[in-house]
């Protein structure tokens, strides 16, 4: 049996439609915190199984006579390595056999600006490492889905408006991610390894915004503002502080390089070139 925690949201989703393509459906679990979400799993003969990152014995009970577990991170950031530990423990006392976690592929976390932010990633992964469990570590690279939050919906009206300077980043879409997460977990011989999960190629913010012109044959320009300026900006537009600093603590990790480096993994997983962030834009901005 596999597992699946977060199997309502975007990932987990992606993750089960790929097993269920070769698994017959009773060998694939989904784990929620509201059934509801999943009824559709469920009418596909998904067995559905109901926990809470923030209950240990929810996911302990979940987690019983599953070999595989596939735990995709919280997005609730309130202690979510505590949610984690819940998790791992509760996988352990369960008798689970292998646990896959998706973390984030980084340059080093501790000379981020978004070390707050994601480095419970890193600590979740030395506590499977601790918990005697055999592990995989999908070290995904950063969401080409984050391109349209941060850039907008009028990008091609407005120009590109974010303070990620020259830096770049090897993003790749959730859709190849959850395609290469079921393809590991379908597959042997993972033990105890650790994959970096990126687009093939990085890409600055100028040659996101050069690609936009020549999708849309209009001039994109690319504006890399003082960080000061652009919270300002986005204090204009309402948004919420969380959300501003969270915001500019990702441009920063992009300046600074964080995400740059490509990998192959992603490409050997899914046995083609991953999404390029052209054909991404392309799709998103129906252009």
């Amino acid at each position: 049996m596999i597992l699946v925690t977060g199997a309502s949201g975007q990932l987990g989703q992606i993750v089960i439609e790929k097993l269920a393509e070769t698994l017959p459906t009773n060998q694939i679990a989904a784990l929620v915190r509201d059934p509801s979400k999943a009824e559709h799993l469920a009418a596909k003969g998904i067995e559905i199984r109901v926990g809470d990152y923030h209950s240990k014995e929810s996911l302990k009970t979940a987690f019983q006579n599953v070999e595989k577990l596939l735990l995709i991170s919280s997005n609730d950031f309130n202690d979510r390595i505590g949610q984690h530990k819940n998790a791992v423990d509760a996988a352990v006392e369960a008798g689970v056999k292998h646990i896959f976690y998706t973390g984030v592929s980084m340059n080093d976390i501790q000379t981020s600006p978004l070390k707050p932010f994601l480095e419970d990633h890193y600590l979740t992964e030395d506590y499977i490492k601790a918990s005697g469990l055999k592990y995989t570590f999908l070290e995904n690279g950063l969401y080409a889905e984050v391109l349209p939050m941060f850039l907008g919906e009028n990008v091609t009206e407005t120009g590109v408006f974010f303070p990620a300077g020259e830096g770049k980043v090897a993003f790749a879409t959730r859709k190849d991610l959850g395609e290469a997460a079921a393809h590991i977990l379908l597959g042997h011989g993972h033990e105890n390894q650790t994959y970096k999960l990126t687009g093939a190629v990085a890409y600055s913010f100028d040659e996101v915004a050069s690609t936009l012109s020549e999708l849309s044959g209009k001039n994109v320009p690319y504006i890399s503002p003082e960080p000061e300026v652009f919270v300002e900006t986005l204090k204009q537009f309402g948004l919420p502080e969380p959300i501003i600093q969270m915001s500019l603590g990702f441009a920063l990790g992009m300046k600074n390089n964080d995400f740059d480096k490509p990998y192959d993994a992603l490409e050997k997983f899914l046995g083609r070139k991953p999404t390029s962030v052209k054909d991404f834009l392309k799709e998103a901005y129906k252009l």
